[in-house]
């Protein structure tokens, strides 16, 4: 499969499958976790997966000094980069948080550093259940 180049990407396509990938790994972990009803599954991936889940990880990230130099680069590029499309049911600044979030995990996935978004997605889910995160119902 030809590969995008992340380096020339704006932090929107790179939010685009940012957003993706990480949705996989909830996913993946919700099925583990035994659930298999559709909309329960649904129901509990917005905890992970929400605009101001994902802001609030970001908030957890910087206090633990989670993410290297160049993941807040591109995570700031996400969260700078003009958007045409505008939040719903949530602040603009938390959904520019979300797209920087996202953005920082699609750089993760189209550089090839699966181990670290395996990582970064796992220290996430972690700290959603045990409850350091805000998030949407």
């Amino acid at each position: 499969m030809e590969q995008a180049d992340y380096k020339q990407l704006n932090g929107i396509a790179l939010a685009y499958i940012g957003d993706a990938a990480y949705e996989v790994f909830i996913r993946q972990h919700l099925l583990a976790s035994g659930l298999g009803k559709p909309n329960r599954l649904h129901h509990l991936a917005t905890h992970y997966v929400s605009a101001k889940a994902q802001a609030s990880l970001i908030d957890l990230m910087k206090e633990d000094d989670f993410l290297t130099e160049e993941e807040w680069e591109y995570f700031k590029r996400g969260r700078n980069a003009k958007s045409y499309t505008h939040a719903k049911n949530t602040s603009p600044l938390t959904y520019r948080m979300s797209t920087g979030f996202e953005a920082m995990m699609g750089y993760l996935q189209l550089s090839g550093q699966h181990d670290r978004l395996a990582e970064v997605s796992a220290w996430c889910i972690k700290q959603v259940e045990e409850g350091r995160t805000k998030h949407e119902k």
